[in-house]
């Protein structure tokens, strides 16, 4: 692996260059500037100092988004600690065990999460702070005591006269394979592995955020942050690459619903949007689609003369529901609905689909929305190679394999998983499988376990079927397991709609049908769905929003 710059020096710098400058604001609450930052992040590094906390030593995460949460991050990896973001979604029991697991010391809680979790299932922490002001929820030593109640004291000792940029002295790793951070994932599969991410993985996918995004943002310009940063995309590119960027970071620290997340894009006007397909397409169907669906604009944008002027007035009010203020909109985390996409890419918006996994910090694929390719997830990405383990990777699906500066070290004391993970030749085996056309684009098919047989050995991917079966009437997501020979799609309807139409649960069933009939109209035989089920609540979800799958099939 190449030598690469220092990335607490990123931080410090960043501190330092925009020193009077907005950082970081609860959305509806208080901003704290980057000279703000810095002072929290002095008396963080005062109490680990003074607690015994050591160069190394594991210090956990678990809370909502918010300001307090970031500087607590940005602490631990300026200290020399290694920080262990947790989604504060887990269920206590996952938190306690992740907690344990990882050999952390300190536990930094939000609001929700201390009222949830039982201190005495982790035992071996020396205590636990709250997120929102760093008072102690629990101090199992004297010297963490002692440190929380003289903080203060300490820091006007140490800074009798100001706290100024000149004495931010932050540490410095060693190289770039000193390990920054741990990231427990549930994913989709329900087991739960500790991804090492090294300070190059970290660095490199800054680095990459620089690369393809460093000319079109500027210091100053807002982001908000929509998902969780303890998981590895909301960190990466909605506060580490911003802040590093001298940007300043809105958090929604409440359930970001559409609503709420609308009337953010309408008063921040963010430069950027990261999100998942969920709420990108909840938007265009809810804002979007019943302004433009009547005969009027089908009419309108079948004229080859009117259309052009009409998809650029819809693309217009398509980008005001986002802000009006965005370069991009950058789409991840899971499949994109196709009517939605074929929709976007029609009225040329500029959006983009990457792709990436935390065992990548999380980048692996991307294209700017200028020349990316619909349907695909991007090129490989800066730092990274990608390839298709197939013989014919245009045409026939094979694994897809990564390297890079982004690849994870291993799993957190699990080499068995790692050593089946990354192979003697650093390529990462993602577990998704997909095509490469001859410009780079990768396209994905599935993940290869959940691929289904069909009766005569065919490879059928339950994704392909769902994305069709979400465009269907009534149908806000579905799951397609299988059950003896028999494919049966799970469906949860549209209740909010049904009601509006006074539907009951036989008119649910009759259009359900229905949409069975033309869905299989669409399928080669050994894909056809035998039944479709009402489902009476959402799937389950992990927290990036991808179904648990495993849970249904």
């Amino acid at each position: 692996m190449e030598n690469v710059p220092s990335f607490n020096h990123l931080i410090q710098q960043s501190i330092i260059d925009h020193w009077d400058m907005d950082a970081l604001t609860d959305y509806k609450g208080a901003t704290l500037q980057y000279h703000d930052v810095a002072r929290k992040i002095e008396k963080l590094h005062i109490l680990f100092e003074n607690s015994g906390v050591k160069r190394g030593d594991k210090i956990a995460l678990c809370g909502r988004n918010s300001s307090q949460w970031a500087v607590a991050f940005l602490a631990t990896l300026t200290y020399g600690a290694v920080a262990v973001p947790i989604l504060h979604e887990f269920m206590p029991d996952q938190i306690h065990n992740i907690v344990n697991h990882s050999d952390a010391k300190l536990l930094f809680v939000g609001d929700h999460v201390a009222t949830q979790i039982d201190p005495t299932k982790m035992p071996n922490l020396e205590g636990i702070i709250n997120n929102p002001d760093y008072s102690l929820m629990v101090s199992r030593t004297e010297k963490l005591t002692y440190a929380r109640e003289h903080l203060n004291e300490i820091f006007g000792k140490k800074y009798p006269k100001y706290f100024r940029k000149e004495h931010i002295s932050y540490y410095t790793e060693e190289n770039g394979e000193e390990l920054a951070l741990i990231n427990y994932t549930s994913g989709t599969t329900g087991f739960s592995k500790g991804v090492m991410i090294p300070y190059r993985a970290i660095w490199s996918n800054y680095d990459f955020a620089e690369y393809v995004l460093g000319k079109t943002i500027k210091a100053g310009d807002k982001v908000i942050s929509i998902l969780p940063m303890a998981h590895m995309y909301g960190m990466a590119f909605e506060f580490i690459f911003e802040f590093l960027h001298g940007c300043h970071v809105y958090y929604l620290n409440r359930v970001p619903s559409p609503a709420i997340i609308a009337q953010a894009f309408a008063e921040v006007k963010p430069v950027i949007i990261i999100a998942v397909p969920l709420v990108i397409e909840k938007i265009i169907r809810k804002k979007v689609f019943p302004k433009i669906q009547n005969n009027r604009m089908r009419l309108l944008m079948s004229m080859p003369v009117i259309s052009k002027k009409v998809r650029e007035m819809i693309c217009q009010e398509v980008l005001k529901a986002f802000g009006g203020n965005v370069y991009e909109v950058i789409i991840g985390g899971a499949a994109f609905n196709q009517e939605v996409e074929s929709f976007l890419k029609r009225i040329e918006f500029p959006y983009t689909v990457g792709y990436g996994a935390t065992e990548c910090a999380p980048i692996i694929g991307y294209s700017d929305w200028h020349n990316f390719a619909k349907g695909s997830c991007g090129r490989a990405a800066y730092h990274m190679e990608v390839k298709i383990a197939s013989p014919d990777p245009a045409n026939v699906p094979g694994e897809i394999l990564t390297r890079g500066l982004n690849v994870m070290q291993g799993y957190y004391k699990n080499d068995e998983a790692t050593a089946e993970t990354i192979d003697r030749d650093g390529w990462y085996h993602t577990g998704d499988l997909g095509t490469m056309d001859a410009d780079g684009n990768i396209y994905i098919n599935g993940r290869s376990k959940n691929m289904l047989l069909g009766p005569n050995g065919q490879n059928i991917y339950p994704e392909e079927i769902e994305d069709k079966l979400n465009s269907m009437p009534m149908v806000v997501e579905s799951v397609v397991v299988q059950r003896d020979t028999k494919l049966v799609g799970l469906v949860y309807p549209d209740y909010d709609e049904a009601q509006k139409m006074n539907f009951n649960a036989h008119d649910l069933e009759s259009i359900m049908e229905q949409n069975r009939n033309q869905l299989n109209e669409q399928l080669p035989a050994y894909e056809k769905i035998a039944e479709i089920e009402v489902r009476e609540e959402e799937f389950e979800k992990t927290p990036k929003r991808s179904i648990k799958r495993f849970l249904y099939t």
